[in-house]
């Protein structure tokens, strides 16, 4: 079993920066390859990045390349998103996931555990 939780989330202007944190509890979290995903109201969740266990690994959607990075402190077991030139676009609740394995998978459907979400919103 893994928890998740999600922080960093909150209210910035178009062009603002945010760092999300996706802290884990309970089984080795450096045996889990993480993504984030995000919810926009009315529309499916979206993968946003991911990292493979190793970090050797990296995957992001097309929208956010160069703007978004996704790093991991296994000694601290957490697994950040830095997101730098934000949109309004970009506003959802964004989820961190955990799929067992040295992979980095870009389907909602890999990840086993989740988290309970974090707010982002950006004003235009």
């Amino acid at each position: 079993q893994v928890q998740l939780v999600e922080s960093g989330g909150g209210l910035v202007q178009t062009g603002g920066s945010l760092r999300l944190s996706c802290a884990a509890s309970g089984r080795t979290f450096s045996a889990y390859g993480v993504g984030w995903f995000r919810q926009a109201p009315g529309k499916e969740r979206e993968f946003v990045a991911s990292i493979t266990w190793s970090g050797g690994s990296i995957y992001y959607v097309d929208s956010v390349k160069g703007r978004f990075t996704i790093s991991r402190d296994n000694a601290k077991n957490t697994v950040y998103l830095q997101m730098n030139s934000l949109k309004p676009e970009d506003t959802a609740v964004y989820y961190c996931a955990a799929a067992l394995g040295n992979w980095g998978p870009t389907t909602s459907s890999e990840y086993r555990y989740w988290g309970q979400g974090t707010q982002v919103t950006v004003s235009s």
